[in-house]
């Protein structure tokens, strides 16, 4: 092409997806002098893929679109149906030629769905595009189950998507375990266990037999090898993807043997003016999945259109991410001559580390429950160990700090290291995250590498805000002191007046729960329903199969044998498993949906009231016999206890809250291991804070000595009151007391000293949420409109469906256990 008697480079692109945008956007950023033309078959322009399940959260197509770098001439609704290698021309499906100089193929991947007979019923989908999304959010609306086939990435992605449409959902997966690319059978178990919890069906090593018809002929059921059926009308196929290499195969380019074009490692064809990037490219004998490799791909192509000679060597494929709430991550090599495990089933936690025979040399890592170590020892992979294994599991958490060398890739999406993004601060002046994103484009594709970002500020003298999430520039404690301030009674207001969007399902629970502990009404009352957690939303704990757990407040652990038989009439009457708790309450499992406020109205004519254990509230003060049995006792623990329990119950906070009172110093109640605990002197108690019994345990610290009954309680109301006010979201006291500048000291001066001068104010927030409490569960009982969430089913409200089975699966897990006492817990 020329103009002007200069030559001009025909760049032709088939396929506008993310790395086809990539492509574009490296080229014009470097000063390209020529003409870029990219035909896509969608109607829009590239759009960030990560991010599709957020569409249907309430983000909009244009939110999610990249815009068009300027001079960039796009065909979009048009495919290209062949390539005239000779000619050097590319013809659209309705006829029109395109010539190029260079052509890049960008053509991406389809969904893979298997041959299951019923696979072209109305009813099911795949999920790759907006389009996807679209007709599946318009089919959710007439159904009341899903059931997405296939547990990887995408597949867990478009189980909450159902999940998120109001639909009870089930995952199929082929293989024993969820996500087994990315994590091993121990870590699937753990992430199975966590998703079961939400309300999620899991089905492993299971296939789809067929998926049949109702009388409408549209998706009714899915049928397993087995013979069993699941109920649906709903089905999407996220079982893997396949390169789109038709084009290139049509014009005798070599593509392998299980798909893809071949590339070299400038990510050209056999055909020196053809290049191929992305998913339907096969670099090194691999097709690329992941949005980093594809971006690298992408820029290598550009700078040899350039006429540079950059080289395509691989790509780190690992991988960061929340699925379903759950942190998932993977990186390097998923096995070695040695590995470290660590696993605590109780808090749904599984890491393991493999490495080097001689254990010197990081070979790779899984984390699901906490990926706190993931930023820190993915850019190690292949170095050698700055500390033992187990102390790595770790690192990132509250365990060793490691310092990453300036060649450590801290961006595997876009391929930044450390020394690049500290160079970038010092040299352009950056103050922020958002500053280092806009400059260097890390963290600007998956996110995961972010609090890195903020890590590396700090290590270079820069302050770091503490934004709750993208949609308030406020961390949680500012959150507090506006709403109590201004007076703010809903989200929606909230929102509006001090941040921007709609929210997500990091703002909503946080600012439900500010609301509540603000005496913001019952939690299901209007706008608040849609802001609670899992286990809120229904006021009962969600277990593994599906089902509820129901667990009636017991002050102190004290309760008449009358009681005692109402609670067990009730187990028997419903079916249910009970359990005596460590909190000294009794938990009854097993409860359906439908069935709970049945249950609720035999308790709560009997005298009980909601033990709160579903809530970021406080749970339970556990006491011992005290004065009154036992003969070492000196002070009344058991009355204590019931009195505080009582005083504090209903109180919403950032995390739960567990106490304990002890009648004397053999400390059979364990109150050196709770939020709070209480130990009987002669002269009085001792008031210990900020302990934990859970994954990380810690001791709780002696704040006051000797104090008498009103004494105590005052500062005990002043320390829960200043806790709920400043701590960040889902964070425990003894993380919260840790992180608090000046530590116990200040925290002393503060609610026993009285040093801000705000002790009084927090006594009286304090004996707000005292006489304001109301038992959540009568008040659901009292409200016929409250009372209609509580369904399993829509189409049959009161019993489920006969053909619908409820099943409680045991996984066997053995890993290697690491004794918390082997890391300094």
């Amino acid at each position: 092409m020329t103009t002007n008697g200069t030559t001009m480079t025909r760049v032709v692109v088939v396929g506008y997806g993310p790395a086809a945008h990539r492509l574009v956007e490296t080229l014009t950023a470097r000063g390209f002098r020529g003409r870029i033309t990219v035909f896509g078959e969608e109607p829009r322009p590239a759009y960030d893929r990560v991010a599709l399940t957020s569409y249907l959260g309430g983000k909009s197509a244009e939110d999610l679109t990249y815009p068009v770098p300027d001079g960039v001439a796009t065909r979009l609704s048009t495919r290209v149906v062949a390539i005239d290698r000779e000619a050097r021309v590319v013809t659209t499906e309705d006829g029109h030629a395109e010539p190029y100089d260079i052509l890049v193929l960008a053509t991406g991947s389809r969904p893979f769905v298997p041959p299951v007979p019923g696979r072209d019923l109305p009813g099911c989908f795949v999920y790759r595009t907006i389009d996807d999304l679209d007709a599946i959010r318009e089919a959710a609306a007439a159904a009341t189950a899903g059931v997405v086939i296939g547990g990887g990435l995408l597949g867990l992605e478009a189980a909450d998507a159902l999940r998120g449409l109001g639909l009870a959902t089930h995952v199929v997966e082929v293989s024993p375990w969820l996500m087994p690319r990315q994590v091993d059978e121990g870590g699937g178990a753990v992430l199975r266990g966590h998703i079961e919890r939400l309300g999620l069906t899991v089905h492993t090593s299971a296939g789809v037999k067929e998926i049949q018809a109702g009388p409408d002929g549209r998706v009714a059921r899915v049928v397993k090898p087995d013979g069993r059926r699941v109920e649906a009308q709903l089905v999407v196929f996220s079982a893997g993807i396949r390169p789109r290499d038709e084009l290139a195969r049509s014009a005798g380019l070599p593509v392998g043997e299980r798909g893809g074009v071949v590339v070299d490692e400038g990510m050209r064809t056999a055909d020196p003016a053809i290049y191929a990037i992305g998913e339907c490219a096969l670099a090194h004998g691999v097709v690329y999945g992941l949005i980093g490799p594809c971006n690298t791909q992408a820029e290598v192509a550009a700078d040899r259109i350039m006429g540079g000679d950059a080289v395509f060597t691989g790509a780190d494929t690992s991988t960061k991410l929340k699925l379903l709430g759950v942190d998932v991550a993977s990186f390097g090599e998923l096995e070695g001559a040695l590995d470290v495990t660590f696993m605590d089933p109780v808090g749904g936690v599984y890491k393991k580390l493999f490495v080097s025979d001689d254990a010197r040399t990081l070979l790779g890592g899984i984390c699901v429950g906490d990926a706190g170590p993931y930023d820190t020892l993915r850019p190690l992979v292949g170095r050698e160990l700055p500390a033992s294994p187990t102390e790595l599991l770790f690192a990132g958490t509250d365990g060793v700090r490691v310092d990453l060398p300036d060649d450590a890739q801290v961006c595997s999406c876009n391929n930044v290291t450390k020394g690049e993004i500290r160079r970038a601060v010092a040299e352009h002046g950056l103050t922020d995250v958002a500053g280092v994103k806009e400059c260097t484009r890390a963290g600007t594709t998956c996110g995961s590498c972010v609090p890195m970002l903020k890590r590396i500020l700090v290590e270079s003298g820069i302050e770091v805000g503490k934004a709750m999430c993208e949609h308030f520039a406020y961390s949680r404690a500012e959150l507090f002191d506006i709403v109590r301030v201004r007076g703010i009674t809903t989200f929606s207001q909230l929102i509006a007046e001090h941040g921007t969007g709609r929210g997500c399902d990091v703002c909503k629970p946080a600012v439900a729960s500010i609301l509540a502990s603000l005496g913001g009404g019952h939690i299901l009352d209007g706008e608040q329903a849609a802001l609670q957690d899992t286990n809120d939303h229904f006021l009962a704990n969600i277990q593994k199969n599906g089902t509820y757990s129901v667990v009636p407040r017991i002050p102190g652990g004290e309760i008449t044998p009358e009681k005692l038989i109402v609670i067990g009439e009730v187990a028997r009457d419903f079916g249910l498993y009970t359990k005596i708790t460590g909190g000294q309450r009794i938990d009854l499992f097993g409860a359906r949906v439908e069935q709970l406020p049945q249950i609720w109205k035999r308790l709560v004519d009997a005298g009980f009231e909601s033990g709160h254990a579903y809530g970021k509230a406080l749970r339970t003060v556990k006491s011992c016999v005290g004065s009154t049995w036992c003969r070492y006792g000196v002070q009344d623990s058991v009355g204590l206890a019931i009195a505080l329990e009582l005083r504090y119950r209903g109180l919403r906070a950032p995390h739960k809250i567990k106490a304990a009172v002890s009648g004397c110093a053999r400390e059979c109640a364990e109150a050196r291991g709770k939020d709070f605990g209480v130990i009987a002197t002669e002269q009085g108690w001792n008031l210990y804070v900020a302990g934990n019994g859970g994954f990380r345990p810690r001791h709780a610290d002696l704040l006051v000595s000797d104090l008498p009954t009103d004494r105590l309680v005052k500062i005990i109301d002043r320390f829960l009151m200043f806790y709920i006010r400043t701590a960040d979201r889902l964070q425990r006291t003894s993380t919260w007391l840790e992180n608090l500048d000046g530590g116990l000291d200040y925290l002393r001066e503060v609610i026993v000293e009285d040093s801000l001068g705000i002790c009084a104010e927090l006594e009286e927030q304090m004996e707000r949420h005292v006489t304001g409490y109301v038992d959540e569960w009568r008040a659901v009982l009292e409200d016929p409109d409250k009372l209609r969430r509580f369904v399993s089913f829509i189409n049959a409200p009161d019993t489920p469906d006969p053909s619908i089975t409820f099943e409680v699966e045991r996984d066997q897990i053995k890993p290697v256990l690491i004794p918390l006492e082997a890391v300094g817990g």
